[in-house]
């Protein structure tokens, strides 16, 4: 592959962010020509909480967690990464530090786009500034509602309500590193505690569980457990 090629291969994936889809082309090329790729391990860490912001990570392939890691070395999971999605936008667009550490799920591929293009940007493009305010306060509300499943709602809610955005077509499947730990980080909890309640909603005829996925069987009483409108 050429060096046109590849660069335009890297504009479609930008473009593709809501951030970058209202972009011109001449512009989109140039926030791709100051993005770099790099490829990270499972477990590999994309990047330190207080650390300085190199810039914005976009995901090509692979999942990524971002998590904020307790005195006790607890982690609590803020958001997960797929392709497509973007992350540390807070400190990009601030001049705060990284607000939290990012570690590879999976054998992932993520774009560095750098701070400095970005801010530029913002500058010559409204459609950009307004995507970023959106997306900003977007965040601002996932907060809000994580804040309040941790301190209203039991582990048992916020696991119906976990098994209810992730599943699709009644089934969620379960990725290798899709572990209860992994789950209970989530959820703000530990383990053991998921696993009761798995078996809980198991025994009531509410879901199946298997190796590999989770079989939804009844949502309307999953949702009356989880809290949420119908």
């Amino acid at each position: 592959m050429n060096n046109d090629e590849a660069l335009q291969d890297t504009s479609r994936l930008l473009k593709s962010v809501s951030y970058f889809a209202a972009l011109d082309a001449s512009s989109l090329q140039l926030v791709a020509r100051s993005a770099t790729r790099r490829v990270f391990d499972a477990g590999q860490v994309i990047f330190l909480e207080g650390e300085p912001c190199a810039g914005l990570y976009v995901v090509e392939r692979g999942w990524l967690k971002v998590i904020k890691i307790g005195m006790d070395g607890r982690e609590q999971v803020l958001q997960m990464l797929g392709p497509g999605d973007a992350c540390n936008a807070i400190s990009v667009f601030t001049t705060a530090p990284n607000q939290a550490t990012v570690i590879a799920l999976e054998a992932s591929q993520v774009w560095l786009v750098r701070r400095e293009p970005l801010l530029h940007m913002l500058d010559e493009h409204p459609a950009l500034a307004r995507q970023v305010v959106k997306d900003l306060a977007g965040r601002v509300m996932h907060l809000v509602q994580m804040v309040e499943d941790l301190s209203l709602r039991s582990v048992e809610a916020r696991l119906a309500r976990l098994l209810l955005e992730l599943a699709e077509d009644e089934t969620i499947q379960r990725r290798r590193w899709a572990t209860q730990a992994e789950m209970a980080a989530r959820l703000g909890t530990v383990p053991d505690v998921v696993n009761r309640a798995l078996r809980k909603l198991a025994a009531a005829g509410l879901i199946f569980v298997e190796r590999q996925q989770i079989q939804i069987l009844d949502r309307t009483r999953l949702r009356v457990i989880a809290q949420v409108d119908a």
